[in-house]
């Protein structure tokens, strides 16, 4: 845990230190140092299967209650493999990707220390030491967002998104000193059990609907496709909007108890944001205001499955972060070789990418029908769940709304295929000289159609992270 945390901070922060003429030994550096927390993860496995209940914990006591604990389970763990390994791949792409850009030093700092504070905001055992994880994310991401500072439309989407975040991460603070005040403890150990009053449970949802840009706070996340490819699949798919959903499982599932009204109005305001977005990305043209649409609903699948609690649902909603991190990063990362090589992202203006980038094109197909929900790809299984609990539990309006959704989500990514990769071609060239990018694209697809695995023994890992959050139950 400790490791998996620091080690990219420090590391991010030692990138300055390599000279400009030492490019290719930074470049190894990096790759490296975002690798490393998959394997410090990847150890931790052994224990969290043999005994699921077991709580790795590592503690530094500091003043009142505020110590930096860190819980290793397998709730945590899980979240953390998933989010450490597409964050590893997104970083060995964006090293062909930002190879021209200038102010790489400051690219490869900002990533790296985004991935360790994530790993520090899903191991975190403290409220407040979760915060300050999650402004770090929130800094880093505003940087990242606004990368292009040269230009004002980055700078101006980066603050929209920094605003909106920090408004949500203001609430959500608030809403600690709430249960504080209440229950004299910021650990989620000792609050676990106690009922959560409706204030704080507002002002903490608050938060996580901010940054994970849930209705009615989801406007900065489409602006936020002004940032680099790499920087966009970061967020959309290895960290920033996943934190949302994490947050949700670990506090209101794992640790407090939520009354029953509570739960169906979570339903509601996420069921608006499935079917609002997905409706959203089928009139945009941008290909990745697109892809950002289909993030908000897809997220939203997750926190539907979360609210709705059931083993079933709550199986779906886990494997979906995994799966749908998997496949969106690599349509991102797709996209992002078409715009940097057209400097185009209005797919009316594409065409017939799949003739001038072949491997690319293959390896996009093949991670949007993850996304889409075509058997027998990850995504497929984690809808089939949620949609099979909403069923179990009398919910057949969000059932058939996700069902309503996943073919819109099939309509709108089809047409973005068709219009971007078929056709006549309209930048004739070799695009894929470098074959580091679309090979990582394709490395997403193949992790994609195997993702399923994880659901079987004795890769039922995602089971063990339900029993944690099935301890406490909804009242």
């Amino acid at each position: 845990m400790i490791p998996a945390t620091f080690i990219p901070i420090i590391g991010g922060l030692l990138v300055s230190f390599f000279p400009e003429g030492q490019r290719r030994l930074r470049n190894i550096f990096v790759a490296v140092i975002s690798c490393l927390p998959v394997l410090f993860i990847v150890r931790m496995f052994p224990g969290v299967m043999a005994v699921p209940s077991k709580v790795s914990i590592w503690e530094l006591p500091m003043f009142r209650s505020i110590s930096l604990l860190f819980l290793g389970d397998a709730l945590s763990v899980f979240v953390a493999f998933a989010s450490a390994l597409v964050g590893a791949l997104v970083v060995i792409y964006s090293i062909d990707y930002v190879r021209e850009y200038p102010n790489q030093k400051e690219f490869f700092t900002l990533v790296l220390i985004f991935q360790g504070s994530m790993m520090g905001l899903v191991f975190s055992g403290n409220l407040v030491i979760m915060y300050v994880f999650w402004e770090l994310t929130a800094i880093c991401s505003w940087r990242l967002i606004g990368f292009h500072r040269h230009e004002t439309k980055p700078i101006q989407h980066a603050d929209k998104a920094l605003l909106v975040t920090v408004f949500g991460s203001a609430c959500m603070l608030l809403g600690f000193k709430f249960i504080f005040h209440e229950f004299g403890t910021l650990s989620v150990l000792e609050l676990k059990g106690h009922m959560l009053q409706a204030w704080p449970l507002f002002l903490v949802l608050l938060g996580m609907l901010a940054k994970s840009a849930q209705f009615p706070l989801q406007t900065w996340l489409p602006d936020a496709g002004v940032a680099p490819s790499p920087v966009t699949a970061l967020l959309h798919a290895a960290a920033l909007v996943k934190i949302g959903v994490y947050a949700f499982a670990r506090i209101f599932l794992g640790t407090f108890t939520m009354s029953h009204s509570s739960i169906q109005l979570i339903i509601t305001m996420t069921a608006l944001s499935v079917f609002i977005a997905a409706c959203s990305a089928t009139l945009e043209n941008d290909i990745k205001r697109v892809l950002a649409y289909s993030t908000i609903s897809q997220i939203a699948y997750i926190f539907l499955g979360l609210a709705i609690g059931t083993p079933l649902a709550v199986t779906g909603a886990l494997f979906y972060i995994l799966a749908h991190g998997l496949g969106k990063a690599g349509l991102f990362l797709g996209a992002g070789m078409v715009e940097h090589y057209t400097h185009e992202k209005d797919m009316r203006k594409l065409g017939g990418m799949k003739k001038v980038m072949p491997i690319t094109s293959f390896g996009f197909f093949l991670n949007a029908l993850s996304v889409m929900g075509v058997p027998p790809f990850g995504g497929f299984f984690a809808k089939l769940l949620i949609i099979m609990a909403a069923i179990q539990t009398g919910n057949y309006f969000v059932a058939g709304l996700i069902v309503a959704t996943a073919i819109l989500t099939l309509i709108y990514l089809m047409r973005l295929w068709t219009k971007v990769f078929n056709g006549p071609v309209t930048h004739p060239g070799e695009p894929e000289k470098r074959k580091l990018m679309p090979v990582v694209v394709v490395i997403f697809a193949f992790l994609s159609l195997i993702s399923f695995l994880v659901l079987l023994h004795p890769f039922n890992l995602v089971e063990k992270a339900v029993a944690i959050t099935q301890i406490i139950g909804i009242k």
